[in-house]
C-alpha cells in the first residue's frame, strides 16, 4: 500500500491521540448530495458549538473527481431528468427542511413544494451550499479543500488513517466519512459476455454519453430494465427520436403518483412501526397491517379504485396516470413516512431477517414506494402514443450480434433486431472490503485477500470484524445498506449526515 509520494495534509495531520485542542483533520470521500450534507451540517454544528466543540475540527478535505454536488444521483445537466421526490423532501440540512425551497425561492422559483424539479437544480443547490459552508468554515479557522481524485482505500494506522487516492497522493486523517454513492452497474441476465461490446452501454448516465453513442440518426434501442433508470433512458431516447423497447423479467412499470412528498399530517399507524418487536415471527404481517391502516386513514376510497389492475403495462400506465391526474392515488401520501418507518425498523433487525422482510415486499416497493412522478408518466404515455415506446411482453431468451445489429429471441420465439442495447438495471451498492494483512479498507478493486464488510455499527461506524472496536470511519448514504433499508432515500441520508457531523465534534474515546 505504500506509495512513493509523501503524505498530503496539514502539518501534523493524522495525529490519533494528540492534543485535541489543535483540532482534527477530516476527510469526506464523495462530494455528491451525501458528502455535501456532511460538510454543510458539520459547519452548522461548528457554528452552534462553543468552547472545545468549536475547535474540534481543523481541516476538512472532500475527495471527488467531479465538481462538488454533481454526483451520479443529481449531477446530470439534462433538464429532462427530474428528481423523483418533491422539493419539500430535498433539503441537505436535517434541521432546516425548507432549505432547498429557500434556495429556489431566492432564485425566482414560484412553484409548489410538492412538485418535482430537474435534478441539476439539486446539484446546483449542493454546489452553492458547499461553497457557503467553505466560507463559513474559514470564519471558524477551519480549512476546507476539495481534491479532484478518486479514493481507492483507507489505511488504518497507529497514528490515524491514510486515504489513498487514484493519483498516488495519500491524505492523512483523524476521521474519515465515506459517502461514495454508486459506481458499478449491474450486469443484466444474459448479457455478461457483451459488457465490452461497442453497441452495449452499461448505463444511461451521463446522458451526454448516451446521446453521443447513438448519434442523431433514429435507432432501434433495447433498454434492459423497466424501473427508474429505464424510465430515464426511455425519456432521453424517445425525445431524440429513437425507437425504444423496454424489457425486464417482471415486465412491470412502476405505478404513478404526483410525487414523493412529505405527508400533510401525522400517520399514527406508521409511527407505531418502530415499536414492533424485531423478534416477532409475524412481523411482516404486522407491518402490512399498519401500512393498510395508514392508507385507509388518508382516504376512504377503496384501494381497488386508487390503482389499475390492467395486465398490459402500457394500459396500466395510462390508467394510473389518469388516476394521479384525478387526485385518486391517495396511497402515495403514505410512501415517504412508510420509508422512514421501515428504515427505523430495519436498523433493529439482523441482516438475514431484514433481507427476508424486504424480499417479501419487493413487488410492492418496486411498484408503489418507488413509483413514477406524474410528469414522467405523462411523457411516457405521449411516447407510447407516438409509436416511439413499447414495453416487451417478456425478457430475451437469447441474444447475438451479427451483420451490424443485435438479434434478440423473445419467449414467443420471435426474433427482433436492434441497433443498440442500453443497460438500465441499476447499480450495485458500494461495499468496502477489509484486508487485515494490509491493514486497509478497499473502496474499489479489492485484492483477492480482502473480504467484504457485512456489518456496520449502529452509529454508522465501520467495524473491520464483528468483535473489533469501531473505527473513526463512518459510512453515510447508500453504503449504509449493510444495515439500513432504503439507504439512498435522501431524507435518510441527510439524517445520517447530521448524526455523523455531531460525532465528528466529539473527542474520541481513549
Amino acid at each position: 500500500m505504500d506509495a512513493v509520494v509523501p503524505d498530503v495534509g496539514p502539518a501534523g495531520g493524522g495525529r490519533r491521540g494528540a492534543d485535541p485542542s489543535a483540532g482534527r483533520d477530516v476527510v469526506i470521500v464523495g462530494g455528491g448530495a451525501a458528502g455535501t450534507s456532511v460538510l454543510v451540517q458539520l459547519v452548522d454544528a461548528l457554528s452552534r458549538a462553543s468552547g472545545a466543540g468549536a475547535r474540534a475540527v481543523r481541516s476538512v478535505r472532500v475527495v471527488d473527481p467531479r465538481p462538488t454536488g454533481w454526483g451520479l444521483a443529481f449531477g446530470d445537466s439534462d433538464p429532462l431528468l427530474m428528481c423523483n421526490s418533491a422539493v419539500d423532501l430535498n433539503s441537505v440540512r436535517a434541521r432546516h427542511p425548507r432549505d432547498f425551497e429557500d434556495h429556489l425561492r431566492q432564485r425566482g422559483w414560484t412553484g409548489r413544494v410538492q412538485e418535482c424539479v430537474p435534478r441539476s437544480w439539486m446539484a446546483e443547490y449542493c454546489h452553492a451550499r458547499s461553497a457557503q459552508a467553505r466560507a463559513r468554515a474559514a470564519a471558524h479557522g477551519v480549512d476546507v479543500d476539495r481534491l479532484s481524485a478518486t479514493a481507492r482505500a483507507v489505511e488504518v494506522r497507529a497514528d490515524g488513517y491514510r486515504v489513498l487516492l487514484s493519483d498516488g497522493r495519500r491524505l492523512t486523517a483523524d476521521d474519515v466519512v465515506l459517502c461514495t454513492g454508486v459506481r458499478r452497474p449491474r450486469v443484466p441476465d444474459g448479457f455478461a459476455d457483451w459488457r465490452d461490446h461497442p453497441r452495449y452501454l452499461d448505463s444511461p448516465y451521463p446522458s451526454t454519453r448516451l446521446r453521443e453513442a447513438l448519434g442523431q440518426r433514429p435507432r432501434r434501442v433495447l433498454v434492459l430494465g423497466t424501473h427508474q433508470s429505464a424510465v430515464d433512458a426511455a425519456l432521453l431516447l424517445c425525445r431524440d427520436g429513437h425507437q425504444t423497447t423496454l424489457t425486464s423479467p417482471s415486465g412491470q412499470l412502476p405505478a404513478v403518483r404526483t410525487a414523493l412528498a412529505a405527508p400533510p399530517h401525522a400517520l399514527p399507524a406508521l409511527d407505531r412501526v418502530a415499536d414492533l418487536d424485531p423478534a416477532d415471527p409475524y412481523l411482516g404481517d404486522r407491518l402490512l397491517r399498519h401500512t393498510v391502516e395508514a392508507v385507509r386513514s388518508v382516504s376512504p376510497l377503496p384501494w381497488r379504485r386508487q390503482v389499475s389492475t390492467a395486465a398490459d403495462p402500457v394500459l396500466r400506465l395510462r390508467e394510473e396516470t389518469a388516476l394521479a391526474e384525478g387526485g385518486a392515488c391517495h396511497w402515495a401520501r403514505v410512501c415517504a413516512p412508510l420509508i422512514d418507518a421501515t428504515i427505523a425498523l430495519g436498523g433493529t433487525l439482523p441482516g438475514e431477517r431484514r433481507g427476508v422482510l424486504m424480499a417479501r415486499f419487493a413487488p410492492f416497493v418496486n411498484r408503489y414506494v418507488t413509483a413514477l412522478a406524474l410528469v414522467n408518466a405523462r411523457r411516457l404515455v405521449a411516447h407510447c402514443d407516438a409509436g416511439l415506446l413499447r414495453v416487451a411482453a417478456g425478457y430475451p431468451r437469447a441474444v447475438a450480434y451479427a451483420d451490424g445489429c443485435w438479434r434478440v429471441r423473445w419467449p414467443d420465439s420471435a426474433v427482433r433486431e436492434y441497433d443498440h442495447v442500453v443497460n438500465a438495471t441499476g447499480f450495485h451498492p458500494p461495499r468496502p472490503h477489509w484486508d487485515g494483512a494490509a491493514g486497509a479498507l478497499y473502496l474499489e478493486a479489492p485484492p483477492a485477500s480482502a473480504t467484504a464488510l457485512d456489518h456496520l455499527a449502529a452509529d454508522l461506524r465501520v467495524r473491520t470484524a464483528p468483535t473489533a472496536a469501531p473505527e473513526r470511519v463512518w459510512i453515510v448514504g447508500v453504503g449504509t445498506h449493510l444495515r439500513i433499508p432504503f439507504a439512498n432515500h435522501l431524507n435518510n441520508v441527510v439524517r445520517q449526515a447530521d448524526e455523523v457531523a455531531g460525532h465528528l465534534l466529539r473527542p474520541p474515546n481513549p
